[in-house]
């Protein structure tokens, strides 16, 4: 079975894992994502804190329900035997941010807006591409890096006996 020590092992240090990246993503997309469309103003960024907590809560609702499973069950289509670590976090990284970009462009504009309308949907393409570039890069840079960072700290502090078959 592939193990690998940067990656959870167990439920407890799934939620860890999740939590660290949706935190992290949450607090640092959304107020630059808002900043890109109304401007970056001390205005803007704290109308932005207000609506975090309701967007982390989205966020962990649809990797859980949506965006996991989903990944879960394409991901094997495309990953051999012999791809290595990186290239396996890459796709589940390309492939969650995508699910999750298309799904919080919509949403995220409603919870925004705080209104349901036909707005995202207007504009789908022009945010999309924008909301997908900026959550990329940050979970592949920034929340991605730190949660593997984690994840290894706990398996040296916590001692679990874990076996590397790919490097």
């Amino acid at each position: 079975m592939y193990k690998e020590e940067r990656l959870p092992q167990n439920a407890k240090e799934g939620i860890l894992f999740l939590l660290i990246i949706s935190i992290i993503s949450v607090n640092t997309i959304a107020p630059i994502i808002m900043g890109l469309e109304r401007g970056f103003s001390k205005e803007n960024y704290l109308e932005t804190l207000k609506i975090i907590p309701f967007m982390w809560i989205i966020v962990v609702l649809l990797v859980r329900l949506v965006a996991g499973p989903l990944v879960g069950k394409v991901i094997p289509k495309f990953v051999g035997q012999t791809d290595g670590f990186n290239a396996r976090v890459l796709l589940n990284t390309l492939l969650n941010v995508t699910v999750l970009s298309v799904l919080l462009t919509i949403i995220g504009t409603w919870v925004g807006t705080k209104q349901i309308s036909l707005e995202p949907f207007q504009n789908f393409f022009h945010s999309w591409f924008r909301n997908f570039g900026v959550a990329f890069w940050i979970g592949l840079l920034v929340a991605q890096p730190i949660a593997r960072f984690a994840m290894k700290k706990n398996t040296r502090k916590t001692g679990y006996p874990r076996e590397s078959v790919n490097p």
